[in-house]
């Protein structure tokens, strides 16, 4: 019996864990660690609670969840409660699928002012993760800046606009919908270092913005290239593009009849943001594209706001004992492969790029990569203690394991709390999670 632990219930570990059961059958146990006790990574704490259908995901992960040989260990800090050293004597195979949780610095001056937050704290927050629940941003200003063009920033810009009758049907958090519904916001700034043609918004998340009740798009039409150079662009990024063109030629009226702004303030780089003790603007200098890099030309200006969401990208978090690369902020490995032993998988892997659907043939991919370190002779071929050690181990310490029957109890409690035309209403609070269970 081979035992694999896999650390990370998102999308990459679980495709991990689907791919071992097709490749050993009966002859595989998989636990699958995670430090909260509920499951799917970002599939429940990341992806927009307006995109239920994108949700719909985690119904593949449970039938792989629900089948004897894989076990979902929640609860479970690994370098806390176990370390990386003793799951490796446990297991046959270890592999890190913990994504890319933290958010990248700015770098800039002024980005620890209060109202100041990276996006996977202010999404967390309004997708009810346990460690940002009590964000309580202000949304008293008329001005929020959003860095970023990517689907981050427009799925942060679009909460930030949306009326409570367009919640309908999603799982946002309560907590998170009382304060947006006391929004005085008019103006919500997408700011991007290069120009349209550099976007990495699709054309899906781009064309809802137009869709919005109470919120219009703006762009400068002086901010887009000539037509015909769309060209040479790649499908999907030129229908991004189309979007941006017909944002260009909405007229003022529909504008005007709208109360707020999404403005795409295109070749514009944060240099400091502003403020005493709590945000008060963003200074910004002026960019021009030269060979794919935005420069500065030294002109800048300054947009007064009260809130600002840096949307530029995410970092692995470090595991005591694990080789890690600070520079590209992800495990230090050769194609999965960080030591003897030790894998990593996803975002942990290549940085936070892709899809959802890319974990699925990186999951595969990685469980080649082990079977072939078994057929070499460099890992064992079974015999380790695997569940039943680490069972031991647990009891020992006494830690309070969540099984994945025991997260289905959190998961009806949560559906029969949903406020009218909500799946449900997720819990924030560990310890009422726990309770559920119990």
């Amino acid at each position: 019996m081979r035992h694999i632990a896999v650390i990370g219930s998102g999308p990459a570990g679980y495709y991990t864990a689907e791919a071992a059961l097709k490749h050993w059958g009966e002859d595989i146990r998989v636990d699958v660690f995670d430090r909260l006790p509920v499951p799917y990574g970002l599939i429940r704490t990341g992806v927009a609670p307006d995109h239920q259908t994108i949700k719909a995901v985690s119904g593949r992960y449970e039938k792989t969840a629900l089948t004897e040989n894989v076990r979902f260990v929640g609860n479970i800090t690994i370098g806390s409660d176990i370390s990386i050293e003793e799951l490796q004597e446990l297991y046959d195979a270890v592999v890190i699928a913990t994504g890319a949780p933290h958010d990248r610095k700015l770098g800039i001056g002024g980005e620890d002012l209060r109202g100041v937050y990276g996006s996977a704290a202010f999404v967390g927050w309004y997708n009810s993760h346990p460690q940002f629940r009590n964000l309580d941003p202000d949304l008293l200003g008329e001005t929020a800046v959003v860095i970023g063009m990517g689907n981050v920033a427009l799925d942060v810009a679009r909460i930030l606009s949306k009326t409570d009758e367009e919640f309908q049907g999603s799982d946002i958090a309560a907590h998170a919908l009382d304060i947006l519904m006391q929004s005085k916001l008019k103006r919500i700034v997408l700011l991007g270092r290069r120009g349209p043609h550099q976007i990495m918004m699709t054309p899906k998340e781009l064309g809802e913005l137009a869709r919005l009740e109470r919120a219009s798009p703006r762009v400068d039409a002086a901010d887009l290239p000539e037509e015909g150079d769309d060209a040479m662009l790649e499908p999907g990024l030129r229908k991004s593009v189309n979007h941006l063109r017909s944002f260009a030629a909405i007229p003022e009226h529909i504008h005007a009849d709208k109360p707020i702004e999404v403005d795409f303030d295109f070749f514009a780089s944060p240099v400091s943001i502003l403020g005493n003790g709590k945000v008060e603007g963003i200074e910004v200098e002026r960019t021009e594209v030269k060979a794919g890099r935005a420069v500065g030309t030294g002109e800048t200006y300054t947009i007064p706001c009260g809130l600002v969401v840096s949307c530029i990208g995410y970092h692995s978090a470090n595991i005591p004992g694990v080789p890690f690369d600070e520079r590209l902020g992800r495990f230090a490995n050769d194609e999965g492969r960080i030591l003897n032993g030790l894998y990593c998988v996803g975002w942990a892997r290549r940085g936070p790029t892709g899809t959802i659907g890319t974990n699925k043939p990186d999951g595969f991919a990685i469980i080649e990569k082990i079977v072939e370190d078994m057929d070499a002779g460099l890992l064992g071929r079974g015999g380790k203690k695997g569940r039943a050690g680490f069972d031991e181990l647990a009891q020992g310490r006494c830690l309070d394991i969540v099984t994945f029957r025991d997260w289905k109890k959190i998961e009806e409690a949560e559906a029969a709390a949903a406020r009218d035309g909500s799946p449900r209403e997720k819990f924030a609070d560990i310890e009422a999670m726990i309770r559920a269970v119990k």
